[in-house]
């Protein structure tokens, strides 16, 4: 079946030796121009969200740390233990230099000795100390001069105002946070009394019975008292409480220290934090915004010019979208190049029928000879007929792309296709009389010859195949068909003893509308769409399809068309 650098259509045509033809452009109407997409709003862009996810979680971990509720447990337990010791001391001294020996009167604190001794005791310890008799009478105070609840009072004042200063400012910022963290501690409130009684406080009670009072408690202006009572004893017996308190200002300051500590470190952490942010979301969103808006530019320009930026190289996410983008762009320009094209074909390949339907139309109207009119009417019937193949191959091809990447594709079976092909060729070939070519299947045994895709559109171009090399073999040729495995591919064969296809032309044969027809056949019956349907399905199945002539002793002896598919994987 010699091929003659023909392409044929679905019918069988071959498409043209070398003919050259005028395209004629297809003016497309522009779309309407669609506003650019808008920025997104500062905070809700993609850098300030990276950097309040970032800050956010360091928030939460320096709020943590800040809180230090058990660290401030620890230091409360370790004043009350503080007190207890120097309690214990205090007390044992009193035990011994304070206390009458009289045989009459028993033995009892000696009040003037006693009151000095507590308030030098307690005062540079930065103490108060409050010392009960053991009838409950309050016998020395250490924040009074003279007796308990006198006149004087010692008070440590604060130092002279400076005015409104930012360090205080910062201090009372500070203080206010510091309030807002939730106590998980309930104390009982602080009551200073004027006449206070032993009775009155639960840990004097427990230091009258020779034991250690602690207790934590609450003053009005939210501070913590930490108190502790610890008996007066003088060979085991217990001559009166001593109570030491202390107000939370040198815990406050322990925990202010290791809070400012925390604060520093979460400074420079929130600083570097930031710049790595900044960078991280850099990274991320300038790429994002310069492939955003050249696919706008894309999008509304009207040439290749607004080219995808290439960030191939960073090898992440932002890499792929931009490989992903400049290939779907490059595939845009081409589908678009291509139905341009095509277009510009269809409009040239319609318009031969439609001219020759003109004149052969006017030039009935102007006879008067009954066998002319005729004549014009066989041409203008046959430029009828060759306009619905046409407008029929061209519907073809132009869903066929939808419906190549919508169906499902199976497991097909080539050797079971071929030989239903050939029977059906042969069958046709009954019709054609004693010199209808010879068809010779070749097919290995116990081979699977398997592929995946859609069984009709594979058997439309073995079809295709078939019917060229009918078109171009000579009367009484041989048409061989064969199909092989090699490797992961499935090779189909076709193969003629036409006259062959000039070697300019192996690859012009796939081209839609270049058509050239068999000597003897009659003009219009091929639309010249056949090979060129046949390549886009063979492509579509990931597979090629190629020319080339049969030659022997130097000579060509006819044409081969050779389709390679990927073989289905073995069960």
């Amino acid at each position: 079946m010699a091929v003659e650098t023909t392409n044929r259509d679905s019918t069988g045509e071959r498409r043209g030796r070398g003919r050259v033809r005028d395209r004629d452009r297809v003016r497309t109407r522009e779309p309407r121009p669609r506003a650019a997409a808008k920025p997104p709003a500062r905070f809700r862009s993609l850098t300030w969200r990276v950097l309040a996810v970032n800050l956010l979680g360091l928030a939460i971990l320096a709020a943590g740390l800040l809180y230090l509720d058990r660290y401030k447990q620890s230091l409360i337990r370790g004043q009350l233990d503080s007190l207890a010791i120097q309690g214990g001391i205090f007390a044992a001294a009193l035990g011994e230099a304070a206390v009458t020996s009289n045989p009459q009167e028993g033995r009892d604190l000696l009040t003037v000795q006693a009151r000095p001794m507590v308030r030098r005791l307690a005062t540079p310890a930065g103490l108060r100390a409050r010392l009960f008799a053991a009838n409950g009478d309050i016998i020395a105070d250490s924040r009074y001069y003279g007796t308990a609840g006198g006149k004087v009072q010692v008070a440590v004042l604060p130092p002279p105002s400076r005015g409104r200063t930012f360090g205080g400012s910062v201090v009372d910022f500070y203080d206010w946070v510091v309030r807002q963290f939730p106590d998980r501690h309930s104390y009982p409130p602080y009551i200073e009394l004027a006449e206070p009684r032993a009775n009155h406080y639960a840990v004097t009670k427990k230091a009258m019975m020779g034991e250690i009072g602690r207790e934590v408690q609450i003053d009005e202006n939210g501070r913590l008292v930490m108190l502790v009572a610890v008996p007066v004893q003088h060979y085991k017996q217990v001559l009166g409480a001593l109570v030491l308190s202390v107000d939370e200002e040198g815990i406050e300051k322990s925990l202010r220290s290791v809070r400012l500590e925390i604060l520093t470190v979460f400074a420079g952490v929130i600083f570097v934090t930031v710049l790595l942010s900044l960078w991280l979301a850099g990274t991320i969103a300038r790429p994002v915004r310069l492939l955003a808006a050249a696919a706008d530019r894309v999008r509304s320009g009207r040439g290749r010019e607004s080219e995808i930026p290439d960030f191939t190289k960073r090898g992440d996410e932002i890499g792929a979208l931009s490989a992903s983008l400049r290939d779907m762009t490059h595939a845009l320009w081409t589908r678009m190049e291509a139905i341009e094209s095509f277009a510009a074909d269809v409009a040239h390949e319609i318009k031969n029928p439609l001219t020759s339907l003109r004149s052969a139309v006017e030039t009935a109207a102007r006879l008067d000879d009954a066998d002319q009119q005729q004549r014009l009417m066989t041409i203008i019937l046959d430029d009828v007929e060759r306009l619905d193949r046409l407008i029929t191959d061209i519907s073809d091809a132009s869903r066929l792309d939808a419906e190549l990447s919508r169906a499902d594709m199976t497991t097909v079976d080539i050797r079971g296709l071929l030989t239903t092909l050939m029977e059906v060729e042969l069958i046709a070939s009954e019709g054609r009389g004693g010199d209808a070519p010879k068809l010779r299947l070749d097919l290995p045994e116990d081979e699977p010859l398997r592929v995946v895709g859609l069984e009709d559109r594979i058997a439309q171009v073995l079809r295709n195949l078939i019917s060229n090399a009918v078109s171009f073999s000579p009367p009484g040729g041989t048409i061989g068909l064969s199909c092989r495995r090699r490797d992961a591919s499935i090779h189909i064969v076709v193969e003629d003893e036409g006259p062959g296809l000039p070697p300019a032309m192996l690859e012009a044969v796939f081209q839609r509308f270049y058509t050239e027809r068999p000597e003897g056949e009659k003009f219009g019956t091929h639309s010249g769409l056949g090979l060129s349907i046949s390549m886009q399905i063979v492509t579509a199945h990931h597979g090629h399809i190629r020319a080339e002539n049969v030659e022997r002793d130097g000579a060509v002896t006819g044409a081969r068309f050779i389709v390679t598919l990927p073989a289905a994987a073995d069960d």
